[in-house]
């Protein structure tokens, strides 16, 4: 028998059920954009990378208001959010070259939103091929960058535009 080893995913079990706060307003508040993976601020809305990511370049687009509900922000918070969904995806084009998209919002548990009190929308970059046999037999996800990789590469890319 073979053996897939994912370190990093014993940090989301133990971090899944005990986390303090919320992870959007804790990054908006904090001064610690590498290390909270935010890359861009915006006047209502952040850009950060997703930190349990489906793909290398997962992008999480966030308002600054915390709350579960998409009639709870003014129109300016939700053009920036959605500008800032914009953004996300002319960075990625930019700098990871996707052949394509995936764009969406889980509001509420049944949805599978997992972090259910503050929306955010997710940005995945994808790639043709780049659904293998890996996630079909063995519900195994293979990325082939590090988050501090991908944030460094993407933070660059949005200094040069």
């Amino acid at each position: 028998m073979e053996r897939i080893w994912a370190p990093w995913r014993m940090t989301y079990i133990r971090n899944a059920a005990g986390e303090d706060g919320c992870i959007f307003c804790q990054a908006w508040e904090a001064n610690e954009d590498r290390e909270r993976l935010v890359l861009l601020r915006q006047k209502h809305a952040l850009i950060m990378l997703n930190r349990y990511p489906y793909t290398c370049g997962h992008l999480m687009v966030a308002p600054l208001r915390h709350t579960a509900e998409m009639d709870d922000l003014s129109d300016e918070e939700l053009l920036d959010l959605i500008q800032g969904v914009r953004r996300a995806c002319a960075l990625l084009r930019d700098v990871a070259a996707p052949h394509g998209l995936n764009i969406g919002m889980n509001l509420g548990k049944a949805a599978g939103a997992g972090i259910e009190e503050h929306l955010h929308v997710h940005i995945v970059p994808r790639w043709n091929g780049d659904t293998n046999f890996m996630s079909v037999t063995g519900d195994v996800r293979v990325i082939p960058e590090g988050l501090l990789e991908s944030y460094d590469r993407l933070a660059a890319g949005l200094k040069a535009g």
